[in-house]
């Protein structure tokens, strides 16, 4: 070791510029993160802190967060960007995407990155893993996910004579609990009963009901779907006659973006979104509020939704090997259960709801709870291959329908047809 030692020495003593890069310090790995911002709440400020932290516990890697719009956006440019070899190396896209992320060849699975091994993959909600799983590979990380859920304003409960603390617990008593809590002055309407939007997500809506009258509408490959099946048709006449029928829900299209808003200023008593809206709510209902599941058709039941972890081929070894440390620190029991406080959205793993400050926080607050107990009766989100334009012909139809321009029948025969077009060379 001496004369080894030696003789290095005097080689740096006889060619120090030639040996300089040897003691230059390690340039740190970087990956670049693609986060969608179309979501309730301070988002870029707790994943910026996230980043933040987790550069301080891993000072050789550097994350890049590049807030990209709605999840329809954030697809665009992710897949915009690896056609032209701009790839992320990392990205939060929907959980649906998994199928046309795969078809674009443009993502690793997570089976093939080192240090993601089956005991961390194996420890999300499964409910949550039946839009992360297909042909026996793990594709996406459960990070952002969701489902829906009912809010409903606990002092218009009281003045329509209904018991706060009871939300409706079928399809009959929605309609029922929906028309007490109607207002109406002369021609207007003042107050609506039950608020369910019909644009941006009305596929994740009618995927409710639709489960709820006990129809799947895709299968586990993504290459078929039962959008004309009489229980699916069923399901689009139920929604049609909240306003038509009931009157007791906005006539047309309802709008996602203002729903909570419009639940806010007491325009609506009940509604249906995302849990993803919870933190939103507490934070800006100014009356006492429930949640509670969604009400039952033939049975209980909801879609999942949300936002998964995806690598890209195009990541280095050492950006991918960086990529799984990151998604394994965002994903720690304590930090997804910090996670679902400041947000909203499930924490998706078992364990993150058993430390000690999310056990604080249900306890305090028992409707951070529903959604997790909703997902024994959850299905997976509509997901198939060419996912947005079969996504796209069932919401043509559901828009056709809630502006009864077409009526249920006709509608989603139609979208079955289409969505069967694109489909059926996947088989």
């Amino acid at each position: 070791m001496l004369i080894t030692r030696r003789a290095a020495l005097g080689a740096l003593a006889a060619t120090p510029v030639l040996a300089a890069p040897a003691v230059r310090a390690q340039a740190p790995v970087q990956i670049t993160f693609n986060y969608p911002v179309a979501v309730g709440g301070p988002i870029t400020k707790v994943i910026d802190g996230y980043c933040a932290d987790f550069e301080r516990a891993n000072p050789g890697i550097r994350v890049r967060p590049v807030y990209t719009g709605t999840y329809q956006d954030s697809i665009t440019k992710a897949l915009t960007a690896a056609r032209g070899g701009d790839a992320p190396q990392m990205a939060c896209l929907l959980s649906t995407d998994m199928f046309t992320l795969i078809d674009e060849g443009v993502v690793v699975s997570w089976d093939e990155l080192p240090g993601a091994d089956k005991g961390w993959t194996g420890g999300f909600y499964p409910g949550f893993m039946e839009n992360s799983r297909t042909g026996g590979k793990t594709w996406g990380i459960p990070f952002q996910r969701s489902t829906i859920v009912m809010y409903y304003n606990k002092d218009a409960f009281r003045e329509a004579g209904l018991n706060p603390e009871v939300a409706p617990a079928t399809w009959a008593e929605q309609v029922s609990f929906a028309q007490k809590l109607t207002k109406r002055q002369g021609e207007n309407t003042t107050q609506w009963g039950i608020q369910i939007p019909g644009n941006g997500f009305a596929y994740w809506m009618f995927q409710a009901m639709a489960t709820q009258n006990d129809v799947r509408l895709m299968n586990e490959a993504g290459d078929r779907t039962s959008f004309a099946d009489p229980k699916a048709i069923e399901a689009a006449q139920y929604w049609l006659d909240l306003s038509t029928k009931h009157k007791v829900q906005p006539p047309g299209i309802v709008e996602w973006g203002t729903t909570p808003r419009d639940f806010f200023e007491r325009k609506v008593a009940m509604m249906w979104t995302t849990t993803g809206n919870l933190t939103n709510v507490k934070t800006n209902a100014p009356f006492p509020f429930g949640v509670a599941m969604l009400p039952a058709g033939r049975k209980r039941g909801s879609p999942t939704g949300g936002g998964n972890l995806y690598v890209f081929k195009s990541a280095s070894p050492a950006q991918r090997e960086a990529a799984v440390k990151f998604a394994r620190f965002l994903t720690e029991p304590e930090r997804a259960a910090q996670w679902g406080i400041d947000t909203g959205y499930v924490a998706s793993s078992p364990a993150a709801w058993e430390t000690p400050k999310m056990k604080e926080y249900v306890a305090g607050f028992p409707a951070a709870a529903v959604a997790r107990d909703q997902l024994p009766h959850a299905v997976a989100e509509l997901s198939t291959h060419e996912n947005q334009r079969v996504t796209k012909a069932l919401e043509d139809a559901l828009q056709s329908v809630l502006t009864s321009r077409v009526q249920p029948a006709a509608a989603l025969t139609k979208a079955q047809d289409d969505a069967e077009r694109v489909l059926r060379s996947y088989r």
